[in-house]
This record gives structure tokens, sequence and C-alpha cells, in this order.
């Protein structure tokens, strides 16, 4: 007999556990794979199966999740170790909708999930959400020499930014952390939310990333119109502090720059929206 892989082991294992049939592999991330399964014979479900050197991290959004309870963001129905059995969304992004011209309606529907995703809920949150201070590590820790040289103004700027802002107390609640217009999945209960980081810290901080965002919509994105657009709706619709709202989306723009500067990656599109973002901050 074949021994079988950790994957196969873990997948037939589920299957067993929630009586399940017809796995169809779906997606392979840097951290998970996915397929898609049923239940009985009734509708289709999804299980993600994490990889042992990133399912702390995983582990973090898959709890995030089940405390949603299903408000805003897809629902978990169990979870076994490192196997995560919820929900199956077979809708588009809400990135799309952006990408077809609909940016107003996209950032509507954004601000609703946020307002699900913060409504207030009587269990405990989970115990291990990682501080925002720390996920702003490689912003705080990149050596300014890895930026441009015509660009390190601008990190400098982010960086004071991100500090102030940590300096200033907010509201500390549980935050998504990677929320954008590509990870909110249109679905027969309305706008989902999908694979969060599991974070703590100021609630504002969970719209910055819909600035540099969708993907392949970087020349909307750096248009100032659309900045002040996207501060002027997060404030209204969710009573967020503007400047602050505006200090997080440069900050974060810097963050994601940082990231990719650490991967090998071009910021091309960062260095596009950061002066945008930093001027609109200046004007808050």
């Amino acid at each position: 007999m074949v021994n079988q892989s950790p994957l196969e082991t873990a997948l037939s294992r589920a299957m067993i556990r929630w009586s399940l049939t017809k796995s169809t592999p779906v997606a392979e991330t840097a951290t998970s794979w996915v397929f898609r399964v049923e239940q009985n014979g009734r509708k289709p479900a999804a299980l993600k199966i994490l990889k042992p050197a990133k399912a702390e991290d995983e582990r973090r959004g898959g709890a995030l999740l089940n405390w949603y309870g299903g408000e805003g963001a897809v629902t978990v129905f169990d979870i076994d170790g490192d196997t995560v059995f919820m929900e199956w969304l077979d809708g588009v992004p809400l990135g799309d909708a952006v990408r077809k011209g609909r940016d107003g309606e996209a950032t509507i529907a954004f601000a609703g999930v946020v307002a699900q995703l913060h409504k207030p809920r009587p269990e405990p949150a989970p115990e291990d959400l990682i501080p925002l201070r720390q996920r702003f590590r490689a912003l705080f820790d990149t050596d300014v020499r890895a930026w441009p040289h015509t660009a390190r103004d601008l990190y400098a700027r982010a960086n004071g930014i991100a500090l102030r802002l940590f300096d200033r107390p907010a509201a500390q609640i549980p935050l998504h952390g990677d929320l954008h217009h590509d990870n909110i999945i249109s679905s027969d209960r309305g706008w989902l939310a999908i694979d969060p980081k599991g974070v703590i810290g100021d609630p504002a901080y969970d719209v910055a990333n819909a600035f540099i965002n969708p993907m392949g919509a970087d020349k909307l994105a750096a248009e100032p119109k659309r900045i002040a657009a996207l501060a002027d709706a997060f404030s209204s619709r969710l009573g967020f502090n503007r400047k602050r709202v505006l200090g997080w989306a440069a900050a974060h723009a810097a963050l994601s720059a940082c990231w990719d500067l650490e991967d090998g990656n071009a910021i091309v599109g960062q260095l596009a929206i950061l002066p945008q973002l930093l001027a609109a901050y200046d004007l808050a």
C-alpha cells in the first residue's frame, strides 16, 4: 500500500469526519489547499487544509471567521486541527465591480461589510489576535535605503504618520486585517469577507487596503477624486475620523511597499498612489 501524503491524510480524515463526498481541488495558495466538497448530497461546501509552515497565521484567521458567526463573512461550520470546514461561495469578487467601472457601488458594499464585521458580539474574541503594531513591523524595521532614492521622503513621511497613529489611542477591536475588494465575495447572503488575518487594533485600519485596491485598478487608485470619495464614504458610513482613515491608508500603502521590497517585487503601484494619499492626509 502506498503511503498517503500529509495532504491526502488530512483530506481523507475530513471526508470521514464530516460525511463528505466528491472532493474537487479548486485552489492552492501559499498557505493552504482548498477543496470543493458535498455533504450528504446537499449544497456544496469548502474545505481549507492549512499548510504546516503557515498554519499559525491561517489558524488565527479561521478562529476570527468562526467568531464572526457568518455576519459579514463566510460561515465556518467546524474546525478540526488545521482543517476548516466552511460555506462554499461561488459568487464574484467585489473587485470585479470596480474593474467594470462601478467603484461607487463597490465602496458602499465595502463599507457595509466592514460595518457587519465590526458589530459587537456577545462572545469573547479569539485570544491570539495579532496587535496591529506588530503587523506594521516591516514598515518600522525596513532600512530606508531599500527604497528608491527618489521615494525615501515618502517612506519617512508614511512612517511618521504610522507612529503618530499608534501614539494616539483608539478603540481596540478585532480586525479582518487584510480586507480588500478581492477578499469580498458575492453570495446569496450578500457580500461576504474571506481570508482574515486576525488582528486587533484601530477599526479605521480595516478600510486602509481599499485605497490601493483592487488589482488591475492602479490608475484609478492614484486619482485624488477617488481617494477623497473613499475617505468621505468611510467617514460618513462608518463614523471613522476622516484624517485617521487617510493616515492609515498612507501608512498601509508604505507597509505594502515594504512587504513587496522584502519579496523582491516592484513597488510601482504604491509609489504612484503614496504621494496622493499623503497630500490628501495633509489636507484633511
